[in-house]
């Protein structure tokens, strides 16, 4: 799946594969797009108001998609919509006239989506800042790439347009360097490696990804084994590309869940409220001096004990 945001629209892009075949395009899209679409319903109203085509044409509900088809979906912003500005505390690393980079909080969601408008990370910035980028349109000014809910760590936000452009730019180029310090379920025997799998939804549970080959992005994570420690190994991740939850699905795939990932792992949560991966590196050129820049944050605290409470002495540096 694809999905583009340019300030007004968000546009989905999907080739039907074999395990959707002969379905209701409604129901298809319902399924195949549940991000974005959240009821069937809704996906019926905007088949009708043409906001969704199939091959470059309009379809019925009805009409059952065929393996192979080209289905485009333009989500209009909500109308009337307005998200609050909330005093909400956010760890600012470094804050400029261009540019913030936030060390997020495990548990804040980075922009509103449907059913969860408060409590983001935009809602906190449109508090703390006057002006932020409009490319990405009122629910999500200034986020140029996004970190999940329950992943710690950093990422930057653009204050301009700009610097937004720039930043994309940067990241399409593979210029932004992003460093993930991970706590993976089980020995890793390899001391280092390349994970070069494809990243696409989950065929059936459409609130995961996987590694798959149909409707999928090209994905590569790179990783250095820190300290294995009593079933567990402490793991750097260096991501090639940014694919929606990538170290999460590549170390799960090849049999490492991250410890306290109960979507891709096990039922143990090891006492978190989330997976134990967080965003440490994070290093571009300025948009506006063309220096190149560099920000770590370490992990929070209960990330740190679940590892101390496993090893007396542990250092987070390779």
């Amino acid at each position: 799946m694809n999905d583009f945001f340019d300030g007004e629209n968000s546009l989905i892009e999907i080739t039907v594969c074999s395990e959707f075949s002969g379905q209701r395009l409604d129901v298809f899209c319902f399924k195949a797009m549940s991000e974005y679409i959240l009821s069937r319903n809704y996906a019926q109203k905007l088949i009708e108001a043409g906001n969704i085509s199939v091959n470059g044409k309009r379809m019925r509900t009805n009409y059952k998609v065929k393996e192979g088809d080209f289905v485009a979906c333009v989500l209009p912003e909500p109308e009337n919509l307005s998200i609050e500005p909330e005093n909400i505390p956010i760890d600012i690393v470094y804050e400029d006239s261009d540019l913030i980079v936030i060390n997020k909080a495990r548990g804040m969601v980075v922009h509103p989506a449907p059913g969860n408008y408060s409590g983001t990370l935009v809602n906190a910035l449109l508090y703390r800042c006057d002006d932020l980028s409009d490319i990405n349109g009122m629910i999500r000014p200034g986020i140029v790439h996004r970190i999940d809910k329950d992943t710690t760590g950093l990422l930057v936000v653009a204050k301009n347009n700009n610097t937004h452009i720039s930043l994309s730019e940067q990241l399409k180029t593979h210029d932004i360097k992003r460093e993930y310090i991970a706590f993976a379920e089980g020995i890793v025997n390899e001391n280092s490696g390349i994970i070069n799998l494809p990243i696409g939804r989950h065929p059936v549970d459409r609130k995961k990804m996987a590694v798959r080959t149909e409707n999928s992005k090209e994905a590569i994570t790179h990783f250095n084994v820190i300290k294995r420690l009593q079933g567990h190994t402490l793991v750097v991740c260096n991501l090639e590309t940014g694919r929606t939850h990538q170290i999460r699905v590549h170390l799960s795939h090849i049999g490492h869940p991250i410890a306290g990932d109960t979507l891709y792992g096990l039922r143990d949560t090891h006492g978190m409220a989330g997976q134990a991966l967080h965003a440490r590196k994070l290093s571009f050129t300025h948009p506006s001096s063309g220096k190149l820049v560099s920000f770590e944050a370490e992990p929070p605290a209960d990330f740190t004990e679940l590892v101390k409470g496993l090893s007396e002495s542990v250092s987070f540096t390779i």
